[in-house]
């Protein structure tokens, strides 16, 4: 038997892994108690995805457990030992403006709830790699510092600049503003980091910018391009906070973060990062996406704005995927923004 555990098996990255690796043949053991239910309300409930995958896949095995429970978890860790073959760590509190409210919850599940896995998996199963999905939010507000100039419907920064392809891993995470769901992936970020460098696990942490897709159950305060489209075609509206509504969204599709962790567990590095995203093939400002929907639904959307950014919101992020296309060669991205925003629209009708 060759199982991959997947936290957050039913939010947006996890449950793009439960169906990608469950065709691949694996079984697959999904942890995820819907704790977006209770963050988020209706809109980021994702009972309907856990249903879905339960019945679309045999080898899916559900445990409804909290990653803050380290006991129920090392029953998990207990029972299948090294038959665990990959670790797919995307369970997580995500809002900043969730964080700021309840900073004790928030750094439980993001950083102790990390460091309960890491070392269940030091532990029973030293043998599987562990993917953790990270954030660019670990960069702080540094991107801000960046010499951003004001275009029509963005902010953008010159071609000359050595950051114009994308923002590398060589951003330093010092000298910022990481509001607190910044710094609680920031502590999961490096601990993930020093269990590879000091124990010799084969760790890997995908920083990553905005993740959606059609399985992505998006609510006003986490989920940009999922939540923008179901706003935007059930009320007609959508309110902009800060920058204008001009600044720039790095979109990954699911799938394609999915094909990232494919190539990385059949050729694991130890204690490594990457920055990943759509980069310049696949970004777009809030006043672009909301255009792009208007054009591809042929409807009018109302715009509120609000001036005051939310803390640490970037101005501009693009990442650049360099040193991962680099280290796996045959990864190749398939959705551009415009792909991703045809694709939840046709989702959402």
């Amino acid at each position: 038997m060759s199982i991959v555990l997947i936290t957050g098996s039913c939010g947006l990255v996890g449950s793009e892994a439960v169906k990608f690796f469950s065709t691949k043949g694996f079984d697959v053991v999904g942890i995820d108690n819907n704790s977006r239910a209770k963050f988020f309300g209706k809109d980021g409930d994702i009972s309907w995805v856990k249903k879905n995958l339960i019945k679309e896949n045999k080898n899916y095995i559900h445990k409804n457990i909290d990653i803050r429970n380290y006991s129920e978890l090392e029953k998990i860790f207990k029972k299948y030992k090294n038959s665990i073959k990959l670790i797919i760590h995307s369970a997580a509190q995500p809002s900043h403006d969730w964080a700021k409210t309840r900073p004790f919850i928030d750094f439980n599940i993001n950083a102790l709830g990390t460091l309960n896995l890491l070392n269940l998996t030091k532990k029973y199963s030293y043998n599987a790699p562990f993917i953790f999905m990270s954030t660019n939010k670990v960069y702080g507000d540094n991107p801000n510092l960046l010499p951003i100039k004001e275009l029509r419907t963005r902010w953008e920064i010159s071609k000359k600049h050595k950051y114009f392809k994308g923002i590398n891993e060589s951003m330093s995470l010092d000298n910022s503003v990481h509001s607190f769901f910044g710094a609680s992936k920031c502590y999961a970020d490096l601990i993930v980091q020093e269990y590879g460098k000091n124990d010799g696990l084969k760790t890997v942490c995908f920083r990553a910018s905005c993740i959606t897709g059609p399985n992505h159950s998006g609510a006003k305060l986490h989920g940009f391009l999922s939540y923008l489209v179901k706003s935007s075609l059930k009320k007609k509206s959508y309110s902009i906070i800060g920058y204008k509504g001009k600044q720039v969204r790095d979109n990954i599709h699911s799938y394609d973060l999915t094909q990232c962790f494919w190539n990385y567990f059949k050729k694991p590095k130890i204690g490594e990062i990457y920055n990943i995203g759509g980069g310049r093939k696949s970004n777009c400002s809030v006043i672009e996406a909301l255009n792009c929907v208007e054009s591809l639904a042929n409807i009018n959307i109302k715009r509120t704005y609000h001036k005051t950014n939310r803390i640490g919101d970037h101005i501009w992020y693009i990442t650049d995927t360099g040193k991962f296309r680099r280290h796996f060669p045959n990864w190749k991205q398939k959705y551009s923004t415009k792909t991703i925003i045809e694709e939840l629209i046709n989702n959402f009708k």
